[in-house]
């Protein structure tokens, strides 16, 4: 946006520069080759995970063994018990160098007590790769072996007590995670303990389980003594486990927070000596997007680098989180976590020559892996990534509803390719709120997914203080907060802006109270499809917003950009929960408060812009309704309506504390008594004039929001032409657009 030129070419300069260190190169587009399809304008060299090699192995089938899964918990029309050893997916794996792997299924059948009769193994797998020439694309098991206690090392009963060879069961350990030492034994991560696990090559228990070092254990721990209290969550033990480059050292990862952590996306690391068999004093704390997310597998890349997994508990659809972070053990943020950037969004991969096409949900031209356990990653030795799931049989059905996922292993290329780039600016209003309840952290990851350049959080704030994204402070229209009857005290009128409003108001509820709700389609008579999702996500927190934007990019390759406005800045200010010092506070504590950071601060009213040119150097917008006048003009006594600020002489105003303007569309170019669009005005071109960058709002899909030459019929939710309305708007000289499905926008500029 542009105010004070200096800013403007600074943090363009800064933008180019931030996108080259992510791995992008601004060229301009070659001249066609005769024939070539080469895109046009401008485009960028980004690197585009791209699907190379698949392969899958049968939900069901089945390994000799005894039976299985007779108290497993029935799904997708499958009851145990199953007539062998089911194979659950694979939580680990490894690559021997050979085209074979070993694949480490984890308990079975997800707990404790239905897993007895579920054996721990550990198979070698020869993927028959299914590529761009074709292939099988099936997963063979050549041979296994089975984890056991035959030499007596464990001093507490195990499901397979009087059994000679003491083969142990998904009812003695939860294990998740493997690496082999350079001796070829193997060390285990697992959840009961949690433990450190150490097998030979045949899979026989060498010593005894490590725990972890200040004793801290989980509610299935054996060692858990009557009255003694648990610090690790269930099921949160050791999910990942890294090795060093010399292996001497491991880095086992805790699934979740610890339950007396007060912040609960803290995922702690821990380094493991194997020469002496104890913890070392080292650990790091990684923070994930959000605090339901959980570390799913890890990998050594390099000295200090690792690969992590880091996924939701969704499934298909519904699925927010499936990512692929590399760390760095030896930098930290300023607060103290360890830093992280993305190598692959699992859910964003392009497939160019369709592999796996048609085998379910997400096998198209972009490719994902939209499982509920995202478990393994692996680097192989020509750089490629491959992953792979665990598929909790018969439970998971992401692929097709009601039928339970196979496990499948892809390989990923993670060469650079051209992609075309754009100068207008694609905003992904409240996130893509077109699809996905607005406000959402799956609102946000869908607006990147569909290539939005910046995600929109509005800010409003809790209680204690805490900035979180609604798009108004009563929240009964976005939350499931009017079916909770533990909140029913909490409704009450309120004068918001000199209007009465009833409902449920965030300054009411402490964080930890709002975190309880689950948002919901503020429109479902339009979108009636989003209300599928309803119940589903948090409140995200700014914090949550800015980290999910900072630890992502765009399809250029660029930083994901975030655009909050402060809402009723006024109001809050008059409550003593003033939102501009937090929100500052908040960009700087996520490093992104300077004027090249790729944030755009929005709002209504102007008092407050004033008041954040003077505490932020990032770029401001002074959005423009197309009546009446901002909030604290009327406090104020002041006469001014947002046409006068829209005057030649109101925008040279504007320029001199903001950087651009956020305008309602018919500010731009108003509609005619027909409804359709009507002569533009002069308000683009006086802006421009005024040095002041020019983003219109809102371009929705619906018939309802459209102007009349572009809806397709009479039905207020039926889906109209929205890519021509935004043309339009292009031509007309807009630098940037909010809009509520984002993938039509990039298309219609593109």
């Amino acid at each position: 946006m542009g105010h004070r030129t200096d800013r403007v070419q600074t943090r363009l300069l800064a933008l180019a520069v931030a996108a080259a260190t992510a791995t992008v190169i601004l060229i301009p587009a070659p001249a066609n080759a005769a024939g070539a399809p080469e895109p046009q304008g401008p485009t960028s060299k980004v690197v585009e995970p791209t699907l190379v090699a698949r392969a899958t192995l049968s939900a069901d089938h089945l390994e000799p063994g005894p039976a299985s899964g007779a108290l497993a918990t029935p799904g997708n029309g499958r009851t145990g018990p199953f007539a062998g050893q089911v194979v659950p997916g694979f939580s680990a794996m490894i690559d021997n160098g050979d085209g074979t792997f070993w694949a480490q299924p984890d308990n079975g059948f997800g707990a404790k007590g239905n897993s007895a009769d579920f054996l721990l193994r550990n198979y070698l797998v020869r993927p028959a790769w299914e590529t761009a020439d074709g292939g099988a694309g099936e997963i063979a098991i050549e041979r296994f072996i089975s984890y056991n206690d035959r030499d007596h090392v464990l001093d507490f009963p195990i499901a397979n007590e009087a059994m000679p060879d003491r083969l142990l069961t998904g009812a003695d350990f939860d294990i998740e995670s493997v690496v082999r030492a350079k001796d070829g034994t193997f060390w285990v991560g697992e959840e009961f303990g949690p433990f450190l696990l150490h097998f030979d090559a045949q899979g026989t228990l060498l010593e005894a389980p490590h725990s972890l070092p200040d004793g801290a254990k989980s509610p299935q721990n054996p060692y858990l003594a009557a009255g003694e209290a648990p610090r690790v969550r269930a099921s949160r033990g050791f999910e990942a486990l890294a090795a060093s480059t010399s292996g001497r050292y491991l880095y086992p990862i805790l699934e979740g927070a610890y339950l007396d952590d007060p912040d609960l996306r803290r995922r702690e690391i821990l380094e493991f000596d194997t020469k002496t068999g104890t913890y070392t004093d080292r650990t790091w704390s990684y923070q994930t997007d959000q605090d339901a997310n959980v570390v799913g597998d890890a990998f050594t890349v390099r000295a200090d680098r690792l690969l992590l997994v880091e996924r939701d508990d969704f499934e298909g659809d519904q699925s927010v989180t499936k990512r692929v972070y590399e760390i760095d053990l030896s930098r930290t943020d300023r607060d103290g976590y360890v830093e992280k950037t993305l190598v692959l969004d699992a859910l964003r991969i392009a497939n160019p020559d369709l592999i796996g096409a048609g085998d379910g949900y997400g096998t198209g031209g972009v490719f994902s892996l939209p499982v509920q356990s995202f478990e393994t990653v692996v680097r192989l030795r020509d750089g490629r990534l491959l992953i792979a799931n665990d598929n909790n049989y018969p439970g998971n059905d992401a692929r097709i509803t009601g039928t339970p996922d196979d496990t499948e292993v892809d390989l990923i290329d993670l060469d650079r390719e051209r992609v075309p780039s754009s100068d207008v600016t694609v905003v992904s209003h409240r996130g893509a709120s077109g699809y996905r309840p607005e406000h959402t952290l799956a609102a946000y990851e869908t607006a990147i997914l569909q290539c939005a350049d910046f995600i929109e959080p509005d800010v409003v704030s809790t209680k204690d203080g805490v900035l979180v994204a609604r798009h108004e402070n009563e929240i009964s229209g976005t939350t499931d907060v009017a079916s909770r009857p533990e909140f029913a005290d909490r409704k009450t009128t309120k004068s918001i802006d000199g209007v009465g409003v009833t409902g449920w108001f965030t300054e009411d509820f402490t964080l930890a109270e709002l975190k309880t709700l689950r948002a919901i389609e503020r429109l479902p008579q339009l979108r009636p499809e989003n209300t599928a999702f309803n119940g589903l996500y948090q409140v995200p927190t700014l914090d949550e917003v800015i980290d999910l934007a900072r630890h992502s990019v765009t399809c250029e390759g660029e930083p994901v950009g975030v655009y909050p406005e402060t809402k009723h800045p006024t109001y809050f200010d008059s409550i003593g929960l003033s939102l501009e010092e937090p929100l500052v506070a908040q960009l700087a504590a996520n490093g992104v408060d300077d004027a090249d950071a790729p944030v755009i601060v929005q709002s209504f009213e102007v008092a407050n812009l004033r008041e954040l040119d003077g505490l932020t150097d990032v770029a401001l917008a002074q959005l423009i309704s197309p009546s009446g006048r901002p909030y604290d003009f009327t406090v104020a006594g002041d006469a001014r309506t947002y046409a006068d600020l829209v005057t030649p002489a109101g925008l040279e105003e504007i320029a001199g504390y903001a950087d651009g303007i956020g305008i309602e569309k018919s500010v731009a170019i108003p509609r005619t008594a027909g409804g359709t669009l009507g002569t533009p005005t002069a308000v683009i071109a006086d802006a421009h004039r005024a040095g002041l960058e020019v983003h219109a709002w809102t371009f929705r899909r619906e018939n309802a929001f459209l102007p009349a030459e572009f809806r397709s019929s009479n039905d207020p939710a039926g889906i109209g032409d929205l890519a021509g309305e935004i043309r339009v708007f292009v031509e007309a000289g807009i630098d940037g657009l909010f809009s509520d499905n984002p993938d039509v926008a990039v298309a219609a500029i593109g």
